[in-house]
């Protein structure tokens, strides 16, 4: 039987150390010590200590984060016993084992009434039907029962522990995925607002030059109708001064004069030539290229958004012995030198192909492929299924699980039932893969300009993975997102 002096000397090695009780809910942090949970969050919101930079250890100073929380179970397990053993190191030997009626020990265990005897209770008759056993024997399954409940009770709380870890995590990923959008809304308004810049100096730029030719323009019409008033204005003077004199001077040259009037024809110039004028009118049509742009932006962004960033590395237990990975795993280069490479179930062994570590069985995520060819050369990207043939020759379609673009040097096919040759703008060096595994959606599009080059429609029922080929001396791909 634990004495009170060694119960007290327990009792003061589980104190908080800022309330100075007993630990209530014990936590652990950073450095290592315990608080009551209670103690610990008043302390973070005393004024002064908003910053996560200036929380202390209240015992060390060592710096700690709110967040970093642990509950330190056994602790709490270990007060709970000290609390039991203080409540009975109070009580006394003597009213622990003494019936407190007849002041004899305590021996038996009445199960009907769950009463500890002592002897004469036991021969007292209320107790003669009943089943009555020592203490020790009726201890014994209660303790069994007690262990089973504590059995029950620490497995699930591993599986809430459990529970809470696995969601933990996932908070850290939903949080890392909410940064990576918010780095992505950013870097493509960014992008955005330069390009608004720019087209909107294009723009002004065009409006001064066609608002420089409407003014010149007006400067020549000014100084034309200036002339032609003058002209006029003379020929109306002579006019007026011929029709003044007598007979005989009026008649003196009269057929020349009224000739030189009537032959003399009017120029109505324009103000503005033809040619500028249809310059302003096609105006709106300088805006066409900020319209396109602005469709692109939206439809990139709308797509960023949707789909998640796949951060995907290469398997080396699938790759085959011709291609060399880099030691970071997102870069391959082929080689006609085999590798010494381990035989493996998981290895394709003739056709050069490679398989992304991690796989997908949900989900919408994207991931860019960039590929460098040589004369010759040619790369196969897009996403196969988990029991794709890893032995012997691979048929790259659908029907074999493979969903596949092959580029090769001047032309692009996309590997269906029947392979069909693209036509693209201008030649592939990025290529964005995205997969819709719900809808069944396997897209690829130019990274660069963001054209569509074509859509594979499936129905995944399993793990599929990202898929890559290579052939040809000199070629390479590296993965990005």
């Amino acid at each position: 039987m634990a004495s009170a002096a060694s119960v007290t000397s327990l009792v003061d090695e589980v104190n908080c150390p800022i309330c100075q009780g007993t630990l209530r809910e014990p936590v652990t942090i950073d450095c290592g010590h315990n608080f009551c949970r209670g103690c610990l969050t008043r302390y973070c919101e005393i004024p002064g200590s908003e910053s996560e930079e200036s929380l202390t250890c209240p015992l060390c100073k060592e710096p700690f984060r709110p967040g970093s929380f642990r509950p330190n179970w056994q602790l709490a397990n270990v007060v709970e016993n000290i609390e039991r053993l203080k409540l009975v190191a109070t009580l006394g030997p003597e009213e622990e084992d003494v019936c407190q009626e007849h002041g004899e020990k305590v021996y038996f265990f009445c199960e009907d009434d769950e009463a500890q005897l002592c002897v004469v209770c036991r021969e007292a008759g209320e107790h003669g039907a009943h089943t009555v056993r020592f203490l020790e024997d009726a201890a014994g399954p209660y303790r069994e029962q007690i262990q089973k409940c504590l059995m029950n009770l620490r497995k699930e709380r591993e599986e809430i522990q459990e529970i809470q870890s696995r969601e933990n995590k996932r908070i850290q990923v939903l949080l890392t995925q909410v940064a990576t959008k918010r780095q992505q809304v950013i870097s493509e308004f960014a992008h955005l607002s330069q390009f608004l810049e720019e087209q909107r100096s294009i723009l002004l730029e065009q409006l001064e030059r066609l608002d420089g030719d409407i003014l010149k323009q007006q400067e020549e019409f000014d100084s034309l109708v200036a002339g032609e008033i003058c002209r006029f204005s003379a020929l109306i003077e002579e006019l007026e001064e011929k029709s003044e004199r007598p007979a005989r001077e009026l008649l003196t040259d009269i057929r020349s004069t009224l000739i030189r009037c009537e032959t003399r024809k009017c120029r109505k110039p324009e103000a503005v030539s033809p040619e500028l004028g249809q310059r302003i009118r096609d105006f709106p049509q300088q805006a066409l290229p900020l319209q396109k742009e602005m469709k692109k932006f939206l439809e990139k962004l709308c797509f960023e958004l949707d789909y998640e960033p796949a951060h995907i590395s290469l398997d080396p237990q699938t790759s085959h012995p011709k291609l060399l990975l880099s030691e970071d795993y997102k870069r391959a280069r082929f080689s006609y030198k085999w590798q010494n490479s381990p035989e493996s179930p998981q290895r394709f062994d003739r056709a050069t192909c490679v398989l992304a570590h991690s796989g997908f069985t949900g989900g919408r995520h994207t991931w860019v492929v960039n590929v460098d060819l040589a004369h010759g050369g040619s790369c196969t990207v897009g996403v196969v299924s988990e029991d794709v043939r890893r032995k012997g020759e691979l048929r790259l379609r659908p029907e074999e699980g493979v969903w596949a673009l092959r580029l090769a040097w001047g032309f692009v096919s996309a590997l269906a039932s029947f392979p069909t040759r693209l036509a693209l703008e201008e030649q592939l060096r990025q290529v964005r893969v995205s997969l819709d595994y719900e809808v069944g959606w396997v897209t690829f599009a130019n990274a660069v300009t963001h054209e569509h080059i074509y859509t594979f429609t499936a129905s995944f029922t399993g793990k599929v993975f990202p898929f890559f080929g290579l052939w040809g001396r000199g070629s390479s791909f590296s993965l990005s997102y």
